[in-house]
């Protein structure tokens, strides 16, 4: 029995260098795994510019842009495709501001980074986006459609 729709929506996640270098990959997908969200993607990779140019493609005329894309090729990011219930809002929520100085303590971003300029992870942030980004790091094949055991404990019958 497949899952229903509102179950399958999914959400990119990058653990970006800075979390990579830092050993922060489990820690982030642990969290993911409490919360009760279904991993269906991962792979650990440099990206180079033509993918993040097409990822970041509405920052790419920013001054911090030349920044932001030496900091993001500047070693491996761990790419992720999570599923469940509301997981592009509820990642955005545990994520946290972008602004780690803002960022509520009990977030990703409010207990693991100290900078804006190294905020440990990216998260998509509407629906849309997250079809558009999961399909600039994951070919469809590489998306792994199973079922969770513990399907109705985490969200009821």
């Amino acid at each position: 029995v497949a899952a229903p729709p509102e179950l399958q929506e999914k959400t990119l996640v990058l653990v970006k260098p800075d979390a990579v270098q830092r050993r922060l990959v489990g820690t982030v997908i642990q969290r993911f795994e409490r919360r009760g969200f279904k991993l269906v993607a991962m792979k650990l990779l440099q990206a180079d510019r033509g993918l993040l140019d097409k990822h970041y493609q509405e920052l790419l005329q920013k001054p911090f842009y030349p920044s932001l894309l030496a900091y993001m090729t500047s070693g491996p990011v761990v790419a992720m495709v999570w599923e469940g219930y509301n997981v592009v809002r509820s990642t955005r929520a545990m994520v946290g501001d972008t602004d780690s100085a803002v960022a509520a303590a009990g977030t990703i971003r409010g207990d693991l980074s100290m900078h804006i300029s190294r905020n440990v992870v990216h998260a998509s942030d509407s629906v849309e986006t997250a079809q558009r980004e999961i399909s600039f790091w994951f070919q469809r094949d590489e998306l792994v459609a199973w079922e969770s055991g513990d399907r109705d404990y985490t969200y009821g019958p």
